[in-house]
């Protein structure tokens, strides 16, 4: 009986694998887990409009047992009826809890909900680029999709629908597509990081997400006010370049500002003295370097309270004491 098998090939046969393919290995189980371990959180959003016409579908991801469901605002905006659908075909009706136009975040009950599978929101500041996250949603109505790639980018700007900036937004190469508006960007350690919000069309590996952190703070203030609070001055106005000469004389450093184009009538602004053409270049203490940094600036914190006001009125430098009010829905800053 004649043996064809040579050392060698017993060899090969019992070869360890290759180190590229234990990477892949633990690539692959690094995803596996993070699907297995928060995709029965996500959900499949479907809202009906008035006279129920048809709506829009999208994602959402399930944070508390009892039914606390985070999503974009533009997915359930103007929407008479919400309802959710899980991974598992189940079908619950839902309400909307308050929703932030100013972050395109909303938040969702769903009725008569209990001990759902739920996922973890995470710390965003923690996050580093070239890290491996995975998106789960909807994408197309393609139910229950898992992409995965890392993070490109931290603490981009990201225009919301109304036009105010989002901030600390991520910028990651994990396939969106429509449908994944709303659903969960996930780490390797299973934690939501941030909520799905944008694609740039046209453009490939360029998808953003609202920072987790940011949602915290949008999930406190809907739960407790209904409604998330920012100051308001009572102004309109357009990022506007500071003459040289002007920040010399007036000892600062900005080359822009914000310059005031209208005033509410008896506004904060208006019964504090403030002008049209004036130009905002600093408010408590910080420098304000365009409209996007006053709006900034109008936080919770500060309605109520004194604020000064640095502007430049015909080249010199005036300062005053403006007191913002809690901001009125779909007004200007």
């Amino acid at each position: 009986m004649l043996d064809f098998t040579s050392s060698t090939d017993v060899e090969d046969i019992g070869a360890a694998p290759s180190p590229d393919a234990e990477a892949l290995d633990a690539y692959s189980n690094a995803v596996i887990t993070v699907a297995d371990q928060v995709g029965p959180a996500v959900v499949r959003v479907e809202t009906r409009g008035p006279q129920g016409r048809a709506g829009g579908v999208g994602s959402g991801v399930v944070i508390a047992p009892d039914g606390l469901v985070l999503t974009n605002c533009h997915v359930v905006q103007g929407a008479k009826e919400v309802r959710l659908a899980d991974a598992e075909g189940r079908v619950m009706e839902a309400r909307r809890l308050g929703e932030d136009p100013d972050t395109d975040l909303a938040l969702l009950r769903a009725d008569s909900a209990r001990d759902l599978p739920h996922a973890a929101l995470g710390d965003s500041k923690a996050l580093r680029r070239g890290q491996l996250v995975v998106a789960i949603g909807n994408p197309l109505g393609f139910e229950s999709t898992v992409t995965a790639g890392v993070i490109s980018a931290l603490g981009r700007s990201l225009r919301s629908r109304n036009g105010r900036l989002i901030e600390d937004v991520i910028q990651t190469d994990a396939a969106l597509n429509p449908g994944n508006s709303g659903g969960p960007l996930v780490s390797s350690c299973g934690e939501v990081i941030g909520i799905n919000t944008a694609v740039i069309m046209g453009a490939q590996g360029i998808c953003f997400a609202v920072a987790s952190n940011t949602a915290q703070f949008v999930l406190s203030e809907l739960i407790q006010h209904g409604r998330v609070r920012r100051g308001f001055i009572g102004v309109s106005g357009q990022t506007a370049a500071v003459p040289r000469r002007h920040a010399r004389n007036a000892g600062i450093e900005n080359a822009s500002g914000a310059m005031i184009t209208a005033l509410e009538p008896n506004g904060p602004a208006a019964l504090a003295g403030l002008m049209t053409l004036d130009t905002i270049v600093r408010a408590d203490g910080q420098a304000v370097t365009g409209v996007d940094d006053l709006i900034r600036l109008l936080n919770s914190e500060r309605i109520g309270r004194k604020l000064e006001i640095d502007v430049l009125r015909r080249g010199t430098l005036r300062t005053f004491e403006v007191t913002p009010l809690e901001r009125p829905a779909a007004r200007a800053a």
